[in-house]
């Protein structure tokens, strides 16, 4: 009698186990089962640690790997951002353009995967946010994965360490690494998550060798750095950068270097009053925030993760020779309240001297109002412009595989004057990966939504394939150093020649 009594108390207990497993998927990794959330047939995986926590002894380390458990980790949340200063709105940049308010950590080495169940294997797009490399995190909503799953790959989103925490370079750090070098934490992160990717995508559904890295401005930044590095040689097949690269030859903007970048962890580590690496990692993750400011901060040459210079890679062709697709938008502007049309002049004399008029040609200044314009072209171009003009130039001469160039010119609808800030940066991101229904208090119509289903389709076609081509879809030339053909998205989706040539050609040889 006891045992059926027993039977009879623990069967409803094994019949809600088994329904949990029902609607709960749990996935094997190489650490451990994790599971996830099935929602309308995506299964939704948030918070996966790919590399082992990076605090205490392990900060300013190359990730080490993951820590087993022996349990089912439940990942249904996202993991905490990086450490950085809390996110506030500001300018354009409303909060689904922001991390979560909390939390926020040092440990934050965490992926997220959105991918529909299936028994065949399926492309994957791995997402690098942007944030200038001070911050930033995967958990926002315009990085949703959802619409990429159903348009059939594999989405993913992984976090990496930014500012101090990502990028010191101190001598003590290069002696006790193997590799003899430090700094480029954050790429080092990157690497690990593909690394993860690679060995563990296949129980998710992806195809291990099917991955292209995607990110946007400080993420396009880095997926230039990953595109060339040989660190990445096997783990990724294509690229998409997104307003950003770092390809300008060391003459017009000088590369740092491992040892510059030792000099300035000296100095930080003397600022906090320490006068060794032991010292500084006793100190808090907020005193050494608050201590840290912008700071020199973001990818160099190390010797190791980045060997050389971006633009002698490409020179060479030693990158990683993938199909590339790149591009920026219309009011990528970078500057704050414009000066006056004769400031400006005299600003491009001092800078230009001989060659002013030949700048001013291209960005004219006859009254204030288009000095303003001229100014926003100009911050574009010199931000954004020039890394992906010469990024496709250097790739379509020294390189095999195509690339695809865009202009993104579609102007956000805006609710009021307040938030009317056109094609701005980050703009198109809610677009590409489908997710404009993320985005709050902006008249977005049905020219928006169709717009976002295509651009969407595109990026996943070259996902699939390399090529961003497809059904229903303008088809998309690859980009040539002749034709100079680009694709411009916006409520018209056309081929035309890159808009902006003699802007950019004028300021190529006399940056």
């Amino acid at each position: 009698m006891k045992k059926m009594n027993s039977f009879f108390l623990f069967t409803p207990f094994l019949l809600a186990s088994f329904i949990l497993n029902a609607q709960t998927p749990v996935i094997k990794t190489n650490a451990g089962l994790v599971s996830g959330i099935q929602v309308n047939g995506i299964q939704i995986f948030k918070g996966i640690p790919f590399a082992a926590p990076p605090v205490g002894e392990l900060r300013w380390k190359a990730p080490q790997p993951v820590i087993p458990w022996k349990d089912v980790k439940v990942c249904n949340a996202f993991g905490a951002s990086p450490i950085q200063t809390a996110p506030v709105p500001f300018m354009c940049w409303s909060e689904e353009y922001l991390i979560p308010k909390e939390p926020i950590s040092e440990d934050c080495l965490y992926l997220n995967i959105w991918a529909k169940k299936s028994s065949t294997k399926k492309a994957v797009l791995v997402y690098i946010y942007g944030g200038g490399f001070v911050s930033g995190g995967a958990g926002c909503d315009i990085y949703d994965g959802t619409e990429m799953a159903k348009k059939d790959i594999v989405f993913v989103t992984i976090n990496y360490r930014v500012g101090v925490f990502g990028f010191l370079a101190h001598p003590e750090l290069s002696n006790e690494s193997d590799t003899k070098t430090s700094g480029n934490y954050a790429l080092l992160d990157m690497v690990a998550a593909l690394k993860w990717v690679h060995d563990n995508i296949s129980n998710f559904g992806g195809d291990p060798n099917k991955v292209t890295i995607a990110g946007q401005s400080a993420g396009a930044f880095a997926v230039n750095f990953l595109a060339a590095s040989p660190l990445t040689k096997g783990l990724i097949r294509g690229a998409i950068a997104e307003s950003g690269g770092s390809i300008l030859p060391s003459s017009i903007r000088p590369a740092m270097h491992l040892q510059q970048m030792e000099t300035v962890g000296l100095d930080f580590t003397k600022k906090l009053g320490c006068s060794n690496i032991k010292e500084l990692r006793n100190k808090t993750a907020n005193e050494i925030l608050a201590a840290s400011g912008m700071g020199l901060v973001g990818p160099f040459e190390d010797g190791y993760v980045v060997p050389s210079s971006m633009y002698e890679t490409y020179l060479r062709g030693q990158q990683n020779d993938i199909p590339t697709l790149l591009g920026w938008n219309l009011d990528d502007k970078m500057i704050g309240k414009p000066v006056a049309a004769k400031e400006f002049i005299e600003n491009i004399n001092k800078q230009y001297g001989a060659n002013a008029d030949k700048l001013l040609a291209q960005y004219p200044a006859s009254n204030d109002a288009e000095a303003a314009v001229s100014q926003g072209d100009l911050s574009r171009d010199q931000t954004f412009g020039v890394q992906g003009y010469t990024w496709a130039t250097l790739q379509s001469e020294h390189g095999k595989a195509p690339i695809y160039m865009y202009s993104f010119n579609r102007k956000l609808p805006a609710s009021s004057p307040a938030n009317d800030f056109g094609a701005f940066h980050t703009g198109e991101v809610p677009y590409a990966y489908n997710n404009l229904h993320t985005v709050k208090n902006r008249p977005f119509t049905k020219a928006d939504f169709d717009l976002a289903d295509q651009m969407s389709s595109y990026w996943v076609n070259f996902a699939k394939t390399g090529n961003p081509n497809g059904a229903g879809l303008v088809n998309w030339p690859a980009y040539e150093k002749q034709s100079k053909r680009v694709i411009q998205l916006d409520t018209k989706i056309e081929v035309v020649k890159l808009p902006t040539e003699s802007k950019l050609e004028v300021l190529t040889k006399l940056l």
